[in-house]
């Protein structure tokens, strides 16, 4: 499941890719170092990136007050080994020989920092979880 690189690739996708998927990027970023390729798109991207999301990660000593939303790219997919949808539906393109996974996250739009600490909490459990199958996967 390595590219050229020898790193495995993500990318996480939801619809704005305003919340959770900036989020799950940004925890496997920080987990992972630079073992991982990480990208993270929207089907419909937003404006800005939540800033109760900004806040919660914040809270953890996380920055993503820089991240924009970005639009996803059949391109995107293409490179990518493993591809987690959070709530886009069948709007992702699907090729073959790819792993996809669709993780059921609350859409943390229009909540508070309070009401995103468990998603984000829930996020960072996730991110653990594929970060362990991912490492699993690379022992010769």
């Amino acid at each position: 499941m390595t590219k050229p690189s020898g790193k495995p690739s993500v990318l996480f996708v939801c619809v704005h890719n305003a919340g959770r998927s900036q989020m799950a990027a940004a925890w496997l970023t920080h987990l992972a170092g630079d073992r991982v390729e990480v990208r993270s798109a929207g089907t419909d991207p937003g404006a800005e990136v939540e800033p109760a999301a900004v806040a919660a990660m914040a809270e953890v000593g996380i920055d993503i007050s820089a991240e924009a939303p970005k639009a996803l790219t059949v391109d995107a997919v293409k490179e990518s080994d493993v591809c987690i949808t959070m709530g886009c539906g069948d709007t992702c393109p699907v090729f073959p020989g790819k792993r996809y996974l669709d993780w059921k996250l609350d859409d943390p739009a229009g909540r508070d920092v309070g009401g995103v600490r468990p998603i984000r909490d829930e996020i960072k459990a996730l991110v653990e979880g594929l970060l362990a199958e991912i490492a699993l996967e690379e022992q010769p």
